[in-house]
């Protein structure tokens, strides 16, 4: 059998309802299962296994009508009970883990019931209302029920590729024929661990590899089309706005102000970052473009001056030796930039990355960590980050009534448009008032063998094998 292979820096066959924004983690689950429904190409959500769906009770009462004939790569049928045993599974508060901190889905689908008005129908009863529930249910992966109980110890879902085997530094699955979008372009799909961005790049140009994921930035790599795309995984630094300094919103905005991120990015990422001025990134609804501030040192230093804080400041950071891999530096850097504000930044570092995500989680913070924040979902960002009502997992004391306000309306307005423009009133909102010290996002280089100059990446920078063209002669297994 020929296989595309597929390089990357990570390869791990991660249990499907738990949640992840690695891109090499879901580029494996996207090719092996099927969800209700997937993001469309440009902007909103196109038909997965659902065909079609409808909303109502203000986004509480959700009915999916399921596609006919679907089956698992085992051959039993995709009916309703199957979907509903996935879903709750999903729901669970033991799943959903993230950098060891479970129920991540279980927060918005307790107390929902899953009911099947037919064999080829699921509603879905939220306990409350939720008009982004398909940005949730995009990762909603649907499991055979033969392997419900351990989906690791064998894959099977209704994606367009099969799980054949798992070897040390390999993954490869065949071709679904029966796919219900047809089937797929290629015979099997090999996906190859490959560390370094140096060593990716060269399997590309030596030709044992069509696809290079996480390649150098700035490469022009030899006889291949290359893409760079914005991951929508923002880089920041959680404020405690709980204790300690950073209560006052007026030094948390200067600090804001003070940045200066395209030196940031220049000199930490090489160029290979884009700057953020407010909690979302452009892959998000509800982005601000236009107006960004550039960095304000006269306002800054102003505001420093009205909380009593001009003749210095000293803040302890927390910060973890990975996810970002360049945090130290980043610090650092950031440290050299606010010492002409009379800042002083006191790190600490953390060499254990799940150990450190507990700690932000238990609120065991500094006055300021390293973090990251990945959902694409604005609603899930301000509920599971901002909203002091609900004091998610990686919530650190800061509260603002006029935002939670607009939570509250975007939670039942379930026209897309109407919602972005509410969450463009909390970006402003959230731009004047900051939770936390935005920084920038990465820019990452793709790359095909060839010459592909209509392929395109997906709008939330994970690797889509449905989308990959035909490059010829490949691999044989």
């Amino acid at each position: 059998m020929s296989y595309t292979r597929i390089a990357q820096a990570r390869l791990s066959l991660d249990d499907p309802h738990n949640c992840t924004d690695v891109n090499d983690t879901l580029t494996v689950l996207e090719a092996l299962y099927d969800a209700l429904v997937r993001r469309g190409e440009t902007e909103g959500f196109a038909p997965g296994l659902a065909s079609a769906w409808e909303v109502a009770d203000k986004g509480r009462s959700w009915l999916f009508h399921l596609r006919e004939g679907v089956r698992f790569h085992d051959g039993s049928p995709l009916d309703a009970g199957a979907v509903i045993a996935s879903l709750a599974r999903m729901a669970r508060p033991d799943m959903g883990v993230t950098l060891g901190a479970p129920g991540v889905y279980s927060q918005y689908l307790t107390g929902a019931n899953f009911e099947a008005p037919t064999p080829s129908s699921v509603r879905i009863v939220l306990a409350e209302p939720m008009a982004d529930l398909l940005d949730l249910l995009v990762y909603g992966y649907i499991v055979a029920p033969s392997v419900l109980d351990d989906p690791l110890a064998r894959p099977c879902g209704t994606g367009p590729y099969i799980f054949e085997r798992a070897g040390d530094g390999y993954f490869r699955a065949r071709a679904n024929p029966d796919h219900f979008g047809g089937p797929p372009a290629h015979e099997g799909i090999e996906w190859r661990r490959v560390s370094a961005a140096k060593d990716r790049l060269a399997a590309l140009e030596g030709g044992d590899t069509e696809v290079a994921n996480t390649l150098p930035f700035g490469v022009e790599p030899t006889g291949a089309t290359a893409q760079t795309y914005l991951s929508p995984t923002t880089i920041i630094y959680l404020f405690n706005a709980a204790a300690g300094p950073l209560r006052d919103g007026r030094i948390r905005r200067a600090l804001n102000l003070a940045l200066d991120r395209d030196a940031l990015i220049a000199d930490v990422l090489g160029g290979a970052g884009a700057a953020l001025h407010g909690f979302l990134s452009p892959a998000h609804s509800g982005y601000v473009a236009e107006g960004q501030p550039a960095p304000r040192p006269d306002e800054a230093r102003a505001l420093l001056r009205e909380a009593g804080v001009e003749r210095g400041l000293m803040l302890d950071v927390d910060c973890p030796t990975s996810l970002p891999n360049e945090a130290e530096a980043l610090t650092a850097a950031i440290a050299a930039q606010l010492a002409s504000f009379g800042v002083v930044l006191n790190v600490k570092i953390h060499e254990d990355r799940e150990a450190y995500a507990h700690r932000v989680r238990r609120s065991e913070i500094a006055d300021m960590c390293v973090f990251d924040s990945s959902p694409l979902s604005t609603f899930r960002v301000l509920c599971e980050k901002i909203d002091s009502r609900v004091q998610g997992s990686w919530w650190l004391g800061y509260a603002n009534p006029a935002v939670e306000r607009l939570i509250d309306s975007a939670r039942v307005m379930i026209d897309d448009a109407a919602r972005a423009e509410i969450f463009r009133e909390c970006h402003q909102l959230l731009s004047d008032d900051p939770p936390w010290l935005f920084v920038y996002n990465h820019l990452r280089r793709v790359a095909l063998r060839g010459a592909h100059p209509d392929w395109r990446t997906r709008r939330d920078g994970v690797l889509d094998v449905r989308s990959l063209p035909r490059f010829g002669a490949s691999t044989d297994g």
